[in-house]
This record gives C-alpha cells, sequence and structure tokens, in this order.
C-alpha cells in the first residue's frame, strides 16, 4: 500500500539540483531498456552520462553472467546483479573483472540446491510460470518468468509465487518480468551501498542527496525510498499501489524513453 506522496513530474525537479547531481543509479529493464530491447538513444544516454563525468551503474536483478557481460562492455562505472547479491566493475587499468558478493561461495553452493527445490515447487504449484531463461547465468538466485517469455500471469498468479517463496523462507521481490528469490537479507540499496565505497569512496549516506535513481517495479522500492531523487519512468504507475514510498519525480516518457528523458534533463 502506498504511504508516501505521489511522484511529481520531472519537469518540475530544480535545475540546481539537477545540476549537482554526481551519479545515476538506474534498473535496467523497462528502465534503461524497452520491452526487452535496449535502444541505441538509452544505450548513447549512458554514454553521455559517462562523457559528462557522471558516476554510472546500472542496478538489476539480472543475472551475473549479464552483469559481466555490462560490466565490461556498457559505458558505466560497475553494476549491482541479481537484486544486491553482486557487484562486479571492469578495472581497465589492471584489465580485469573485480567482483564482490553478499554470501561465501560455499553459501551460494550451498543455498542453490535448496533454491532448486523451491523453484520445482513453484512451477508445480503455479500454472503458466516458468524458470525465467536467464535463470542459468545466476549465482545466487532464482527467477520465476510471470511475462517475459511466457503469456503474462494475472497478479494473483504473481502474488501466489511470492507466496510460496516466503513460506520457503526466501526473500522475493517482483520486477516488471520476474519474482526473484533467494536465501538472506540482503537488497539493491546495500550493495549499491558497498559498491560505491569499496570502488568510489563514496559514503552514500551522506551523499545520497547528490545520486539520482530510476526504476519502474516493486523491487526498487528500497531505492525509491532511500534517494530523495529517485525518479520513476512513466510505466512505474502499474505498479505504485504496491510500492509504499513512490519515487520523488516520475518521467513523461515510459522505459527507455524515460531514462533519456532523465538524462536529458540532467545534462541540460
Amino acid at each position: 500500500m502506498t504511504t508516501g506522496a505521489p511522484p511529481r513530474p520531472l519537469a518540475g525537479m530544480p535545475l540546481a539540483v539537477r545540476r549537482g547531481i554526481r551519479g545515476v543509479l538506474a534498473d535496467i529493464d523497462d528502465t534503461i531498456t524497452t520491452h526487452g530491447r535496449l535502444a541505441p538513444d538509452a544505450y548513447a544516454a549512458l554514454a553521455r552520462l559517462k562523457e559528462a563525468g557522471k558516476l554510472v551503474v546500472p542496478i538489476t536483478g539480472r543475472p551475473a553472467g549479464w552483469c559481466d557481460h555490462i560490466a565490461r562492455t556498457w559505458p558505466v562505472d560497475g553494476v549491482v546483479g541479481e537484486n544486491g547479491a553482486l557487484w562486479m566493475r571492469y578495472d581497465a587499468t589492471r584489465r580485469r573483472l573485480v567482483r564482490a558478493y553478499a554470501a561465501s561461495e560455499d553459501e551460494r553452493r550451498a543455498n542453490r540446491r535448496r533454491l532448486d527445490i523451491v523453484a520445482a515447487r513453484v512451477l508445480r504449484e503455479v500454472p503458466g510460470c516458468a524458470l525465467a531463461t536467464d535463470q542459468p547465468y545466476r549465482e545466487a538466485d532464482i527467477a520465476i518468468d510471470f511475462c517475459e517469455d511466457v503469456p503474462p500471469l494475472p497478479r494473483a498468479a504473481v502474488d501466489r509465487i511470492v507466496a510460496i517463496m516466503e513460506a520457503e523462507g526466501l526473500t522475493a521481490k517482483v520486477s516488471s518480468i520476474h519474482v526473484n528469490g533467494w536465501f538472506g537479507r540482503y537488497d539493491k540499496l546495500g550493495m549499491t551501498k558497498r559498491l560505491l565505497a569499496d570502488a568510489f569512496g563514496v559514503d552514500l549516506d551522506a551523499e545520497r542527496g547528490r545520486f539520482a535513481f530510476a526504476g519502474d517495479s516493486p523491487n526498487d522500492a528500497p531505492m525509491f525510498a532511500y534517494f530523495p531523487n529517485a525518479v520513476g519512468v512513466a510505466n512505474v504507475r502499474a505498479f505504485l499501489d504496491r510500492i509504499a514510498t513512490p519515487p520523488a519525480w516520475i518521467t513523461r516518457g515510459e522505459a527507455g524513453d524515460g531514462f533519456v528523458e532523465l538524462v536529458d534533463a540532467l545534462l541540460e
């Protein structure tokens, strides 16, 4: 249930605030991408932020395998993946990928066996859902597809997936396409703080007013609540009744168009 004030149009963000933004953190699916595709103007927007000297970090529920690729090849400073299970960044000076995890390798291996059991139960009990096609590239969670590569399921089915995961002791979060579940209490925000502190010496608690976060769905809720300059792309409206503290600002455009709108506003 929403308890915070409704988001305000991004056009109303004061110019002084926009010019004071040091870094941009952004969800990927249906925030940077649109209908699963990374449009040229959205990719170019990432590059424009980097060229302007901003820290740029995608914060995603996508798997470790994707994060390896993103950290190495996108114009970004790092990436937080699997809803906070890990961060990765490419050290161009040393020509190597640097990574950190919320859980040890032994813990991840033990959890994988338990996660597979929960996934099998979900697939048995919720008709129409499926393991996400990116599941083989995940290290710390399960992702249940309810509308990416399967026909969209009703909200009741999504809620049932969440209920099964929680009954099995998992943390469950709903994105625009998947329900992700994992053992542990980490989240996107905690791992974002860790990445910025470890890699860039940023005390996010002291500097959160100088970072913008962009997102679109309930799994972004901790970020929306934390950042005074959190921005929802327009398609977040479909989920506002499931986000306790909505983003402070909202774009006119949806998904990647909204992300480009945000970047244009920050670089004005």
